[in-house]
This record gives C-alpha cells, sequence and structure tokens, in this order.
C-alpha cells in the first residue's frame, strides 16, 4: 500500500543533490525528489528523504 506524505517545503528548500549540489524538484505521486542535472530520482520512504546515490533511480 503507497501512502503519499506532504513533504515540508522548508526541507525541500534546503536539500539539494549530494552528487552535483543543484536544487531538486518534488514529485508527490512517485514520492521521489528528482535531480534533473544528475538524472537521478532519489526516494522518499515514511517521509524520510533517501539522498544515497547508490538508492537513487536513473532517469531516462
Amino acid at each position: 500500500m503507497s501512502e503519499e506524505i506532504k513533504l515540508d517545503r522548508r526541507m525541500l528548500e534546503a536539500l539539494v543533490c549530494p552528487l552535483t549540489q543543484a536544487r531538486l524538484s518534488y514529485d508527490a505521486e512517485a514520492q521521489e525528489l528528482i535531480s534533473k542535472p544528475a538524472r537521478l530520482a532519489f526516494p522518499i520512504r515514511g517521509g524520510i528523504p533517501i539522498m544515497l546515490v547508490d538508492e537513487a533511480r536513473k532517469l531516462d
């Protein structure tokens, strides 16, 4: 069962891509933080962003 959790806007503004230091965009439906420059999607599990490159999904 997928549970959508609203991400705190202040936390989103403070987080950056660990690889490129670029700002992230929030995909509420997929529960991911997207780094367009790195072409990675970082998962959010239980309301906690997982900011590990090894855990990120590669974007096409």
